[in-house]
C-alpha cells in the first residue's frame, strides 16, 4: 500500500501539469486588447469627457505664486507683495502692493506669455517664475 501513494502522487502532478498548459493555451489564445475600438461606448465618453475638461483648463488661472518683501528700509514686516495669477500658457496679471509707513499704493500689470511690456520688479520677476508649472 505504501508503493501506491507515490504513484497516485506523480498521476496527479502529471494531470496538474496537462491542466496547466491547458488553461495558458486558452489564456495565450484570446485576443489581449484589439484596441480601442474594444473598449466599452461609456469608456469611450469618459475619454472624451476628460479631454474637454483638459482644453477648457488650460486657461484656467491656475498657477500662483506670491512674493513678501520690505520695499522700504524704514518699514519692516514684510507687508508688500508682488502676486503672480497665470494660466498655462503665461497669461494672467501680477499684482503688486507697495507699503510705506503712511500709504499703501497697489499695481497691475498684464502678463502675455511669461512676459510684461512695462518694466517688472525683482520681486514682480520672482513670482512670475515662481508661478512657472
Amino acid at each position: 500500500m505504501l508503493d501506491v501513494v507515490p504513484v497516485v502522487a506523480v498521476v496527479l502532478a502529471a494531470v496538474a501539469c496537462v491542466l496547466a498548459a491547458l488553461a495558458l493555451r486558452r489564456t495565450a489564445a484570446r485576443p489581449t486588447g484589439a484596441g480601442v475600438d474594444a473598449l466599452p461606448e461609456d469608456v469611450h465618453g469618459l475619454r472624451q469627457e476628460v479631454a474637454a475638461l483638459k482644453a477648457e483648463n488650460a486657461d484656467a488661472l491656475r498657477h500662483l505664486s506670491v512674493v513678501r518683501y520690505d520695499a522700504f528700509g524704514d518699514v519692516g514686516g514684510h507687508l508688500s507683495w508682488s502676486l503672480a495669477v497665470l494660466d498655462d500658457a503665461g497669461h494672467g496679471v501680477v499684482l503688486t502692493s507697495i507699503h510705506g509707513r503712511s500709504e499703501a499704493r497697489t499695481y497691475a500689470k498684464s502678463i502675455s506669455s511669461w512676459t510684461c511690456e512695462q518694466q517688472l520688479s525683482p520681486e514682480e520677476e520672482e513670482a512670475i517664475e515662481h508661478a512657472r508649472p
